[in-house]
């Protein structure tokens, strides 16, 4: 072997070193970024004719655990999810009070209209009590208040999920083709043998995004290109090609392709349903098809279900409580709740009010009349005031529990629920006024208290995983101080054999001239 030769493989090696050093800087630097893969410089032995001529730079490599990161990304589609459903679910929470008996609220559903029973009895004792006719009529406006504020905050709430569907679609699309673009750059770089580790490392960053607002997978191509997918396998397109589709037609990135939805207003009769016409809520298309039964997971799909499932039924369950108070009073003889309007209230579980109940509460307000007249309560059809008949039939009729009193046209509506019919209160509609309040109060307590307890359990798991994925993804900043030293060293020892080649050079020079 040569002097030349020798210099080839010392310089080999410095360029070696060099490229070494260069990937343990980057993971130092980006020891802090979320999300960031460590990478490892990959170099071995280049061999010619059977002859050692230094170091050869292969391409550089990243440490992930395909496993572990799909388990994080699905991980992180529940935690967001659950968070999101959780945050919704607190503006209820803080107006339905507790039924817990140690609780000492006085603000659930059944607690006013205890006030109500209370109030009525009272007025047994002092018929002609102006002051206890004024208390009946104040505990039930404090009743329908509470019901119609309960209402206005489901459709609310409803609506913030609505806009973060069609916002959260737009951050998806984004990420999305993100990815395409970084994964189109990545498959040239990798036909023409060049590195493409930063690329792909940006590329997990925005799938670690993407994650988050709806549940996905992935899976790389031999050629280095990216395909995403969701839960329940619908493959998302990250460029037209991935869909037989020409690139020049879509700007990458951009927010309004693959998906695409629209704004809707809601209102308690509106409703989502893939294929029905009258659906007043868009869907989430893909190529003109609806997807949105397959986005599932994450932000998303949370915002998804609480506009279409959860407060739907929320709101059902309310308008039923509000159509059998009134149905019950007005049996007992006595209307003292109303629909707000001059049109009598219809019976229909799925029609809009006054035709159905759909948005009853909403609408539910103490009849004027008594609003007016407090001595009302007590005055009979002939006009004789101080008569408790009609509120005797009320406290034992309408609060009641029997059989004849909670059955047939008096048990409160149950099933065929809401615009489409498909929403049921999840509870038996034959129990008294009291008890129906309680059982609403009680499910919805469930459904915030269920959330908030499976978001602790998922940040938990969540936690883990991360642990799991840093332990093989993740920089350990020391390992990285001790490459440097090591690199030093042999940058230093390779430096000195070019040092001593170049000056055998210098002498061989010397003694020929």
């Amino acid at each position: 072997m040569d002097l030349g030769s020798s210099l080839s493989i010392a310089t080999s090696g410095l360029n070696a070193i060099e490229y070494e050093l260069s990937v343990t800087s980057q993971n130092v630097s980006n020891s802090g970024t979320t999300g960031y893969v460590s990478a490892t410089a990959n170099v071995s032995s280049a061999v010619a004719a059977g002859q050692g001529t230094g170091i050869k730079i292969d391409a550089t490599t990243l440490n992930i655990s395909p496993t572990l990161q799909k388990a994080l990304y699905s991980q992180n589609a529940q935690v967001a999810s659950l968070t999101t459903t959780s945050n919704s679910l607190a503006a209820v929470s803080a107006l339905q009070g507790s039924t817990s008996a140690d609780s000492g609220s006085t603000d659930t559903l059944s607690d006013l209209l205890g006030n109500v029973q209370s109030a009525l009895t009272s007025l047994t004792s002092e018929p002609t009590d102006s002051t206890s006719q004024s208390t009946v009529i104040a505990d039930a406006q404090s009743l329908t208040s509470t019901i119609n504020t309960l209402s206005s905050t489901y459709t609310t709430q409803r609506q913030t999920a609505e806009d973060s569907v069609v916002s959260t679609v737009s951050s998806i699309n984004s990420d999305l083709t993100t990815i395409g673009s970084l994964s189109k750059q990545i498959m040239t770089l990798k036909a023409a043998g060049a590195d493409t580790s930063a690329l792909e490392n940006q590329r997990l960053g925005i799938m670690s995004d993407l994650s988050s607002d709806v549940s996905v997978t992935f899976s790389e191509t031999s050629s280095g290109d990216m395909v995403v997918r969701t839960a329940d396998g619908t493959e998302l397109p990250t460029r037209p090609d991935q869909i037989g589709q020409s690139d020049t037609g879509v700007t990458l990135p951009s927010t309004t392709w693959p998906l695409s939805t629209s704004d809707s207003t809601v209102t308690a009769d509106s409703y989502y349903a893939a294929g029905d016409s009258n659906s007043s809520i868009a869907g989430i298309t893909l190529n003109g098809q609806d997807i949105t039964s397959h986005l599932t997971g994450g932000t998303l799909g949370a915002n998804i279900t609480l506009r279409d499932t959860t407060y739907p039924q929320m709101q059902a369950q309310l308008d039923s409580f509000s159509s059998t108070l009134m149905t019950r009073f007005s049996n007992a003889g006595l209307s003292l709740f109303t629909n707000g309007s001059s049109t009598a209230q219809g019976t229909s579980t799925t029609e809009e009010t006054p035709n159905g109940i759909v948005g009853l509460s909403a609408a539910l307000s103490v009849n004027s009349t008594y609003v007016d007249t407090p001595s009302l309560l007590t005055t009979d059809s002939s006009g004789s005031t101080g008569s408790i008949t009609a509120i005797t039939d009320v406290l034992g009729t309408a609060f009641g529990t029997s059989s004849a009193d909670v059955s047939g046209s008096l048990a409160a509506p149950s099933d065929n629920l809401g615009p489409t019919g498909n929403l049921s209160t999840g509870y038996s509609g034959s129990q008294g006024l009291v008890a129906l309040a309680t059982a609403l109060t009680s499910n919805q307590a469930s459904t915030i208290s269920n959330a908030s307890d499976n978001l602790t359990s998922a940040t938990a798991v969540q936690t883990t995983l991360q642990t799991s994925v840093s332990n093989v993804s993740g920089v350990n900043v020391d390992d990285e101080m001790s490459k440097v030293v090591a690199l030093q060293n042999a940058y230093t020892a390779n430096a000195k054999v070019v040092t001593a080649v170049q000056s055998m050079f210098t002498a061989l020079l010397d003694a020929i001239n």
